[in-house]
């Protein structure tokens, strides 16, 4: 059995690919030219370079692949032009399926996102039966992640195909070389560089059990269906408590209104899109979905999967190791890393 897996080089990618070449299985991984390599160093995986939006370079992948593991994804909460964003998370993906369908792929495992499902309401958990809308998704990274996912269901229902939608929610871990927004977050805070906090909360989950719950959809998911892959359901600012014990630092005890960042944020973006060229330290986006805890619930892929998280302490640790062993800490101390 041959396994073509997209996104081998980012953060939730390579913990799948970890966890693949633990099992033995044989595999194509699919990245651009341009992708850092430091997460495939060492596991000997077969590298095919193409791009999501180069229909020959994914027919070129998929060939002799009877599974397809889809984890690519631009995951940023804030972008200078969202249209690319656009691109790759939802004509990619319908290219990747439609490439796979063609190819007579057997089993597909999507790598959507919590992101594309419904709102909380009251804090109360969001599962995979909560409605949802386009409307419902502030910024472009939650828009493209809903339409993406329904493409791909759409496929299933008219053209049968074979896929398996799993929704993880905040990955934390070792691995994160972008970093991601929530890595951003813990690398920040580990540094000493997050001196207040907002009022909400986030599903937080330790990337590996991420990994896990992909293997355990393709051994035991049904075509069709979606699983969230969660862990804990948190408040930022125990989030920031625990960075805080692991990092031996003392935590944040400001906590800032809402409406007190937005104006800033909207300065901030302004700020990153005309003048400065990077990422805003605040944005606009992140404002608003803050005002709404963001939990969700694991149980569908507990009963049907076999899905079993660790306590996400771990998480943390992991991360925060992982970050100080490769140079991101000492490196944001010196506003290396954005």
């Amino acid at each position: 059995m041959k396994i073509l897996l997209t996104g081998a080089s980012g953060f939730v990618g390579s913990a799948v690919m970890r966890h693949l070449t633990r099992e033995r299985l044989e595999i194509k991984v699919l990245i651009r030219e341009s992708s850092n390599k430091l997460n495939l160093d060492g596991y000997g995986v077969e590298i095919c370079v193409g791009d999501l939006l180069d229909m020959n370079s994914l027919k070129s992948a998929v060939e002799g692949c009877d599974i397809l593991f889809h984890t690519a994804a631009d995951y940023r909460i804030w972008a200078p032009n969202p249209k690319e964003m656009m691109d790759t998370n939802v004509l990619g993906t319908k290219n990747i399926m439609t490439v796979a369908a063609n190819a007579g792929v057997k089993k597909i495992i999507y790598t959507s996102s919590v992101a594309a499902l419904g709102p909380n309401n009251n804090g109360d958990q969001t599962n995979e039966e909560t409605s949802w809308a386009l409307h419902d998704k502030i910024g472009p990274y939650k828009q493209s992640k809903f339409l993406a996912e329904a493409e791909v269901l759409r496929m299933h229902r008219e053209q049968r195909l074979p896929v398996v939608v799993v929704n993880p929610s905040a990955p934390i871990g070792p691995g994160d070389v972008k970093p991601t927004p929530t890595g951003r977050l813990v690398l920040q805070a580990a540094s000493g560089q997050v001196p207040a906090y907002v009022d909400t909360g986030l599903n937080v989950v330790h990337v590996d059990d991420v990994a896990e719950g992909h293997f355990l959809a393709l051994e035991n998911g049904k075509e069709g269906e979606k699983y969230i892959l969660g862990g804990d359901n948190i408040t930022i600012k125990k989030i920031l408590t625990m960075i805080a014990e692991v990092s031996g630092r003392k935590p944040p005890s400001i906590k800032l209104p809402h409406n007190l960042i937005l104006p800033i944020a909207y300065i901030a973006e302004v700020w990153a899109k005309y003048i400065s060229g990077n990422e805003p330290f605040a944005n606009v986006d992140s404002v608003k979905m803050a005002k709404k805890p963001m939990y969700y619930s694991s149980e569908k892929a507990i009963m049907e999967l076999g899905y079993r998280p660790r306590p996400v302490k771990e998480a943390f640790i992991d991360s925060i190791k992982w970050f100080d062993e490769h140079g991101y800490i000492e490196l944001i101390k010196k506003k290396l890393v954005k």
